[in-house]
């Protein structure tokens, strides 16, 4: 009888052991069952457009409910300035500036490698699904693709069972969604033509025909209007599957709302990348929200997306997988007002400061092209809080690696996963930041920006990209606004900081090491 109770005992110790063992070893904390994750990423939403961030001329309180309920980061960071680069180090863990990457026209062919290994790859082989609704933007197929033949390789080529895109943007032709590589609602007797250089016969344009446009361009906008926006690039054909601009917010929370449902009711856990068009060009409403905010299209879009985001909650709710669901949310850049449409954005932002604190925007090398909102939420497993660790997207690969138990890794992406459930205030030690292919390093509360020649004056955010005659050091934590060059005040630092960022850079920083150091 003691023999077999002893035994038993020996039996239950050793299955504790291993379920602790278990939960250290995929970060689990409270079960063993992997929670499911949603990506939710918006386009141009500066840090200082939420509430729960300082803004005060409109309300985000869905956000502000995930802000203040998760862990709010004070020192958040998208990889670059622009959405192109940054979407590809948030997936892939890459610093996109190695690749020297740009925006890409909606004709570009697939900037990520399908034998490289990625975050929705990662996921996959740790059992989950995935998938990801909304906007792309890094790349489909060849550079001769077929928009009306199945379109490979794209998302579902480098880890997403499931995909439900619009290709580049929302200003960019092809103006089409494309579901699994298919373009949806595509008539083969009507197929579509895209060209980026040259016009088709007879297709108007906003350039020639501004009094067939809804809205008034400038630099480039001008070409194939649809839906009476003159867009980037030329198109022809596919009437039937051009998507509504006005309804594309709700098209993809119906795609959104429709996957979380059904997955919440498999074994597997899913990943879900929610990669929202707003507050980006054009910025089109739906009638329910126009005049909303008292701050013109942009200032309404913001307030359609916050109300999506209370969707997804309600969704998230209903279906019961609150306690198991880890929601990230972040922007792709900076923010920027006058974009390619004239929308009064200007205007009427009166007092409200979309970048917060910061100086800069969107394609600017100052903060606020970067330094973006950024907040973790997941109820019962994440206390409320505000973080000041130092975290980037493109550490989202490594640190969810190790939640859910995987080896894999991004070469460039660091495990903050501690900071990210709000278990620690240690992030990341520094980061090299980028905006059009030119970088910057933070270190600490420090920001060491080399000077550029050539560099010129971005004249959508009326500031400089960069455009500096000698090194500038920044205390981004005294001084967020950037107002006070202390190069000259801290030779020493500025010295390690040059030296640290140029081995980090290797090869490629040696541009900079010539034109600076010699």
């Amino acid at each position: 009888m003691k023999h077999n109770i002893l035994i038993g005992l020996l039996i239950s110790f050793f299955a504790i052991g291993c379920k602790v063992a278990n939960e250290q070893s995929t970060g689990a904390t409270e079960t063993s069952s992997k929670p499911n994750i949603i990506f939710v990423y918006f386009d141009d939403l500066g840090y200082g457009d939420l509430s729960a961030n300082g803004a005060k001329d409109f309300q985000t309180p869905n956000l502000d409910g995930l802000a203040n309920g998760g862990v709010n980061f004070t020192n958040g960071y998208a990889s670059s300035a622009t959405c192109t680069p940054s979407r590809y180090a948030a997936f892939t863990g890459h610093y996109p500036w190695k690749k020297e990457l740009k925006i890409l026209p909606g004709t570009a062919p697939l900037i990520i490698d399908t034998a490289q290994v990625t975050m929705p790859k990662m996921l996959q082989e740790a059992g989950y699904n995935t998938a990801i609704i909304g906007k792309w933007h890094m790349g489909l197929g060849d550079a001769n693709k077929d928009w009306n033949k199945h379109i490979s390789p794209g998302p579902n080529e480098v880890g997403f069972d499931y995909s439900y895109i619009l290709a580049a943007t929302q200003d960019r032709v092809p103006t089409v969604y494309i579901e699994d590589g298919n373009v949806v609602n595509l008539d083969p007797n009507d197929p579509i033509e895209i060209d980026y250089k040259n016009n088709f016969e007879g297709q108007p344009t906003g350039k020639d025909n501004p009094e067939l446009t809804t809205m008034k361009w400038h630099h480039g906008h001008n070409a194939t209007i649809i839906n009476g926006v003159p867009r980037i690039g030329y198109m022809k054909g596919g009437k039937s599957a051009i998507w509504s601009d006005v309804d594309m917010a709700d098209h993809f929370l119906d795609g959104v709302k429709s996957y979380i449902t059904e997955k919440s009711k498999e074994d597997k856990p899913f990943f879900l990348a929610y990669t929202m068009q707003q507050p980006h060009v054009p910025r089109t409403p739906h009638p329910r929200f126009v005049g909303k905010s008292g701050k013109g299209p942009r200032g309404d879009v913001i307030m359609e997306a916050d109300w999506c985001i209370g969707e997804l909650m309600k969704t998230i709710r209903e279906a019961g997988i609150e306690e198991n669901t880890l929601i990230i949310v972040s922007s792709d850049n900076g923010p920027v007002l006058n974009d390619g449409y004239y929308d009064d954005a200007v205007e009427l932002n009166g007092d409200h400061k979309p970048a917060g604190p910061y100086r800069g925007g969107k394609y600017s090398l100052f903060e606020a092209g970067t330094h973006v909102p950024f907040f973790t939420y997941w109820k019962g497993t994440i206390e409320p809080g505000v973080s000041d660790a130092l975290v980037c997207q493109i550490d989202l690969f490594s640190s969810l690696a190790t939640l859910v138990g995987s080896d894999m890794r991004g070469p460039d992406s660091e495990d903050v996963m501690d900071a990210f459930l709000g278990k620690s205030t240690k992030g990341r030690e520094s980061l090299i930041l980028e905006a059009t292919t030119r970088t910057s390093y933070r270190k600490g509360d420090f920001i060491l920006i080399p000077p550029y020649k050539g560099a010129k004056v971005n004249k959508q955010v009326n500031i400089e990209l960069g455009n500096l005659k000698h090194v500038a050091l920044f205390n981004v934590k005294e001084d967020p606004s950037q107002t006070k060059n202390l190069a000259k005040e801290k030779p020493e630092l500025v010295k390690e900081m040059m030296e640290e960022f140029l081995a980090k850079k290797g090869n490629y920083g040696k541009k900079i090491q010539q034109l600076e150091l010699k």
